[in-house]
């Protein structure tokens, strides 16, 4: 919208120029010349908004969990703070996720790299997995990491259903023969919006094959309801709080957590 504005302006200018030229015989250095303090001053009216438009934003935040749950799988973790430092540009953005125990001492230890790119209500992910603990290396790329791809959409606010497909296809990601596994998990969760402006959250995970998932086959991974909320404390600070209970069909485990942020 800005450069074919800009253009406009420009493609104006230059016609009317033209027709300056043609009538009291100006020489064209003289026209170029105030051209271009035309483009400079066209310029500069227009180039703020466009840098501001495509600015740099960074967002951090920490949840503290009491215990941490992914996909039906038990993490080993207890009471948990799970920071996000987050880096985004125009429709690209790459966060840092991780999580650490802050109550057992061999507790799982995770450390996130997200890449991710929106179109509207569209969602791609590249993700780095790592959560060997707080003994082991992190530089074993072929073994002890994850490489997974996500697709994910949103149908909207008046339609608030997500749903995504997340396949691991590199790193550590091998079933018994050696082979590539390409774990799969597949979501879907809705938002309803009930009184109180509490948000409830109904989900479910599904895998189609045999994969990470602890199933022989096609199998659901965990079924859960959320329900959250921001807590008013001051006119200007919330905090956001959920509650959450999980069923894990594949796992045969059931859980019930709860956790709040803190972040800007």
């Amino acid at each position: 919208m800005t450069n074919a504005l800009g253009f406009g302006i420009l493609l104006k200018l230059s016609l009317r120029d033209k027709r300056k030229t043609e009538k009291f015989g100006l020489e064209p250095v003289e026209i170029l010349k105030k051209n271009l303090k035309k483009v400079v001053l066209v310029l500069a009216l227009l180039l703020p908004g466009v840098i501001k438009a495509q600015e740099f934003n960074v967002t951090a935040k920490a949840d503290f969990v009491s215990d941490y749950i992914w996909r039906g799988a038990y993490q080993n973790s207890g009471f948990s703070v799970q920071p996000t430092l987050g880096l985004s540009y125009g429709n690209l953005s790459l966060s840092a996720w991780g999580s650490q125990s802050l109550t057992k001492t061999d507790g799982a230890q995770e450390f996130d790299i997200n890449l991710s790119y929106t179109i509207g209500g569209l969602g791609i992910t590249v993700t780095d997995y790592w959560w060997n603990g707080i003994t082991m290396p992190y530089g074993d790329y072929k073994h002890d990491h994850h490489f997974e791809g996500t697709l994910a959409y949103n149908f909207g606010e008046n339609f608030p259903l997500t749903l995504s497909w997340s396949t691991m296809f590199a790193g550590g990601d091998d079933n018994k023969d050696g082979d590539r596994a390409y774990s799969t998990y597949i979501n879907a969760s809705y938002n309803i919006a009930c009184p109180a402006e509490i948000t409830l959250t109904p989900s479910v995970g599904f895998t189609p094959w045999k994969g990470m998932y602890d199933a022989d086959g096609a199998a659901f991974t965990d079924i859960a309801l959320k329900a959250s909320k921001n807590i008013n404390i001051t006119d200007n600070f919330s905090l956001p709080l959920f509650v959450q209970a999980i069923v894990s069909p594949s796992f045969d485990k059931t859980y019930l957590i709860a956790g709040l942020s803190i972040g800007f």
